[in-house]
Order: structure tokens, then sequence, then C-alpha cells
């Protein structure tokens, strides 16, 4: 069996298309969720209390558990250096099956298999390392088919119950319970810039619904049963006598509406184009020590730590920080973005998320930026991830 290494990290500088700069201290394992067969026993949850509009029966899951698990499948590959599995899931009676990139990564043999006991041989048609996700195509009847229906990920609140469906240490169809636990988070895309710095995927959603190893690619779900986002990762620092990662709570899905829009475009073309912006920003949210030494009475938006030269951004006149401050690493003298065509940006997150979700290359958008203490508005206009 081949085991599956780390494929994501925190970074402390997160690009939309442009470099950015790891922190040791920031990498804590960031595990991407796929690998070959292991067992290990399952910790006791702590109960949590929701809003009472917000509760679940154990029937009501039953019922979503046997609508929804006949369109997710496990995929099971073979390259060069062993076996491995994931998750994926039906997208269309047109035998279309979605799932990670990552989990079809260098196949040489790719396995289709239902939960109804069908296996089919499938082949990958298209890929996008900016989201991790992959198209893969079955040649199978059609009432094998059972596609999932795609939810809408910008109703999703945090708080909100959720269940992940997969395929966890190669022990089929399993279902998970918990809940959304943020959104717009960022994560470092496979695909690299030409320095070999990472470009960003946003609108990433984070859960504490157990994601193990082999849950890549399956879906994540409300409790009407539809996909609001494709699990992708986790972050954990703990592994099994083997090797391979196990959950911590901190799981990672891309967002179903960023799939809505990459998909049909990967089925059509076999690629999608990314809006660009052209800036690097911290992935986490400053402390108040550091925005004084940047010289800031407010405390939250995007700070441009990196502008790519003629990119989007410095066609447009941004700036990023150049004046060193007492903190290593950390420069004054760039703009603070604010909002997005009106939109409040309180973490880099927010921005990213707002562009990938909302833009397309050739749209404008406007900034609102503080620089030098005043405040002004910056238009300009999005090009295509080179």
């Amino acid at each position: 069996m081949k085991r599956w290494l780390p494929l994501f990290v925190m970074a402390l500088f997160i690009v939309l298309g442009a470099a950015c700069s790891i922190s040791p201290n920031l990498i804590s394992s960031l595990q991407s969720a796929i690998s070959p067969t292991a067992v290990q026993t399952a910790t006791t949850a702590i109960p949590i209390q929701v809003n009472p509009g917000n509760l679940v029966g154990d029937q009501d899951l039953a019922a979503l558990y046997a609508k929804v698990n006949p369109g997710v499948v496990s995929i099971v590959i073979t390259t060069a250096n062993g076996a491995a599995s994931g998750s994926g899931f039906v997208y269309d009676k047109e035998g279309h099956i979605l799932t990670n990139y990552h989990v079809v990564e260098g196949a040489e043999q790719l396995e289709v298999d239902f939960p109804d006991g069908t296996k089919v041989f499938g082949d990958v048609i298209a890929n996008d390392l900016d989201s991790d996700l992959a198209v893969v195509k079955v040649d199978v009847s059609p009432d094998k088919l059972v596609p999932l229906t795609l939810g809408d990920s910008s109703q999703l609140r945090v708080g909100d119950l959720v269940v992940a469906i997969g395929n966890p240490f190669r022990l089929n169809s399993t279902m998970t319970l918990g809940i959304i636990s943020a959104k717009g988070r960022v994560l470092d895309s496979i695909r690299t810039a030409e320095d070999s710095t990472p470009f960003t995927a946003g609108d990433i959603i984070q859960t504490d619904a157990a994601i193990n190893p082999g849950n890549s690619g399956g879906p994540l779900l409300n409790l009407a049963g539809e996909v609001v986002g494709i699990n992708r990762a986790i972050r954990t620092t703990g592994t099994t006598t083997e090797g391979d990662p196990v959950n911590s709570g901190i799981g990672f899905a891309v967002s179903i509406n960023i799939v809505k829009k990459v998909v049909p475009s990967l089925i059509a073309n076999g690629t999608y184009d990314y809006p660009y912006l052209g800036v690097s920003s911290s992935s986490y949210d400053l402390i108040l020590p550091e925005w004084e030494a940047l010289g800031f009475t407010q405390t939250y938006g995007a700070y441009l730590t990196g502008v790519t030269p003629g990119g989007p951004a410095d066609q447009a006149g941004l700036r990023a920080g150049d004046q060193a401050t007492s903190y290593p690493g950390l420069y004054a003298g760039g703009d603070l973005i604010q909002a997005v065509d009106g939109n409040p940006v309180y973490v880099y997150g927010d921005l990213v998320s707002y562009i990938m979700t909302n833009k397309s290359p050739g749209d404008t958008v406007v900034l609102t930026i503080i620089r030098n203490g005043s405040t002004k508005e910056v238009t300009l206009t999005l090009g295509k991830r080179p």
C-alpha cells in the first residue's frame, strides 16, 4: 500500500496569484485525507448544545443517509508506488464523478466502487489543481447513477449541522456528524506560480465532522441532503502507529459554490480560469502590537505584504509593505484593504472568497483601502491566473 504524505501546510503568507513565504511556526501538519487502510479507536465526542431549530433526530439522519449514500462512491487507484483510496460522488446521469485531484493524482488504473457492489474502471477527464478538484468518467447503466443535489454554500451558517459520507481507512459508506466551524478559510493550492510558491484556494469550509484518511473527495452535506462542500484536508498533529494522520476536529472542504463554477467548465473545456489579483497577505489575524508597528489604528482588513510586478494590483497602483518593523518579516507602508465592492474585508480570506465565488477574469472590482492614514477607492480589472 502506498503511504500518503502530507500535501498541505498552513502558510504564513497565502497568495492570490503571488508569492508567499512559509513560517515554520505555523506548519502543523495539514494533511490530505486520503490513505490506505488502518483502524483506529474513535474517541467519545463531547456533547454539544444547538439551537432547537437546528436539531435532527436519529430517524432524520437515517433517512438522509439512505437517500444520499447510493450516490457516494469509493475510488481506488493504482500508481507506480502502490495503491490508495479516497471518496467521490455522482455528479450527473452522464457518468461524471467528482473527487479531489490528490485522490487520483498519478493513477495508472482507477476503479470506482458503488455502494451496491458495482465496480467499474474510470478515466480522469479533467483536473483543477487550484481548488484540488477532479472529474472522473465512468461507463455504467444510468440506473446505477444517483446524482447528488448541490446546495448553496453561501447560505451556510457557523453552527449549522452537517454530515460527511465517505470511506475513511477503506471503511466504505461511513457517515459522520458535525457542524460548520468557520467559513471563508484559505489553503495553499497544489498549483504553484513560476517562483514555486503556491496560489490560493479560497472559500474553504471548516468543519468538525470527523474527516480521516480516505474521506478526501467525498461530500459534505447539509441536513437536506444537499452537497455543500467536497472534503479535502484535515489539520492535525496526530498520527496512527503506521503514520497516517488522524482527525483532530479541524477539517476543510472546498465550498460547493466554487465547485459549481469550476466543474461545468472542466467538463466542457477541460480547464477553468480563475480570477487573478496578484497580491500576498497574511493568512493569520495580526495581533495589536503588529498593527501598531504597521502604523494603523484600524485592526482588521487584508494588509498587503506583496504585490506581483505587472499584475492587476500593481497596474492599479496598489502597494505592499517595504519598511522594516520590529517584527521580522513584517514590513510597514503597505495598503490595507477593508472592503471589496462595498463588502467588508475583515481577513484576507474574505477578499479571496468574494473574488473566487463572484468574479471572473476581465471583471472589475472596487477596493476600499487605507493608505498613509487616508481612505480611498481603487478600481482594477482582474486578470487570469498565469
